[in-house]
């Protein structure tokens, strides 16, 4: 694209010059024609010929100009282009019918032309800023008409490297919860294949995995995959990074991004655009437990307070049980005395069922 508009651009500017020179070539023939048709008195004005190569040089230089401007702008949008377009025809017929009111009205004839130009200008523009500031109302005024592209169906989800290679995401979609399109752009995936090539073992296992995750999204038949890549078109913006790249993606396809880095949801609300962490969704989705509720929980090692022992959920809750270090390695029931959220997950507080129930519960000796 950006070749052909190199070539385009040289043309153009032969073009212009070419024309320029070819009318004042067919100019200087008419003045020439209509002076030696005309009749010789004293009054007449003799037609002067202009000089081809000066008219083909300015419109060389108009053609430099208008490429200029164009190099400048490089950032369009085709839905601006068209908003333009349907504001100026709408424009010129709105002119057309105040120009015949006009033409009705006790306007001396001197005025009636240059009255109608004006006219012209000022609907041509009104249209236009109209049509620019509700371009995206008229999908409901004009059926089948709407000058910017809209998402069909729900938002994409935009995932990155962390959540691709957490696996999670996977699941969840295997789940059917989810029916968002799933976008991975083009730098993640070459980020998947950097560290999927690196030569630390750890690092290659994990970006091995995330090859494989992405594999397992895209032969869900649940979950279209869509990877994005940027059309290489002349004013296409670079990032830096691949988290401003995600960003940038978000922005242009009204998506959402999904990660597992707490500084990219930031990073990416600063800049307006949605962000969910997987990490609090998953926060979210654990059971609640109320203080008072008995559960119960396999205790794995000592509490860091004396007599404490703690457990692990399921889900990975951790529960801290108050005098369970000497039933580490024994499934216990407890009882909730308290729940701790901290940015790190949600921490249970219990007490021994056993406790509970006095010295009666334990036997008597004789």
């Amino acid at each position: 694209m950006r070749k052909g508009l190199w070539i385009l651009r040289p043309v153009f500017i032969l073009a212009a010059g070419g024309a320029g020179y070819t009318m004042a070539l067919m100019l200087n023939k008419y003045y020439k024609d209509a002076h030696d048709a005309a009749p010789v008195t004293a009054l007449t004005v003799p037609l002067k010929s202009v000089n081809p190569l000066l008219i083909g040089g300015f419109c060389i230089l108009l053609a430099g100009i208008v490429i200029f401007i164009d190099f400048v702008f490089t950032k369009k949008s085709l839905a601006s282009v068209v908003a333009i377009v349907f504001g100026t025809i709408v424009g010129l017929i709105l002119a057309l019918l105040a120009g015949q009111i006009v033409r009705i009205a006790p306007v001396p004839p001197e005025w009636m032309e240059p009255l109608q130009i004006i006219i012209i200008v000022i609907f041509c523009y009104l249209g236009i800023s109209i049509v620019l500031q509700t371009r995206e109302d008229f999908r409901f005024v004009i059926p089948y008409v709407q000058f910017r592209r809209e998402p069909r169906g729900r938002r994409p989800l935009i995932l990155d490297t962390s959540v691709i290679i957490d696996g999670r995401v996977a699941d969840i979609m295997d789940t059917g919860l989810v029916d968002n399109a799933l976008v991975v752009p083009e730098s993640v995936l070459q980020e998947l294949q950097t560290i999927a090539d690196s030569s630390d073992r750890l690092k290659r296992a994990r970006g091995r995995r995330g090859l494989d995750m992405l594999q397992k999204l895209q032969s869900n038949p649940r979950v279209e995959v869509r990877l994005h890549k940027p059309a290489p078109t002349e004013g296409t913006q670079q990032y830096d990074s691949v988290d401003a790249e995600l960003i940038g993606v978000a922005k242009d396809i009204d998506g959402r991004i999904v990660t597992n880095d707490f500084n990219l949801v930031k990073l990416a609300i600063l800049q307006g655009v949605e962000a969910i962490n997987l990490n609090e969704v998953a926060n979210a989705l654990r059971p609640v437990v109320l203080p008072g509720e008995k559960i119960q929980v396999h205790l794995v090692k000592p509490g860091e307070e004396v007599g404490q022992g703690v457990g692990y959920l399921a889900d990975g809750t951790m529960v801290v049980v108050e005098h369970g270090r000497d039933h580490v390695g024994e499934e216990v029931s407890l009882s909730v005395t308290s729940v701790l959220q901290t940015a790190a997950g949600r921490m249970i507080f219990g007490r021994l069922e056993l406790e509970r129930q006095g010295p009666s519960a334990e036997p008597s000796s004789s």
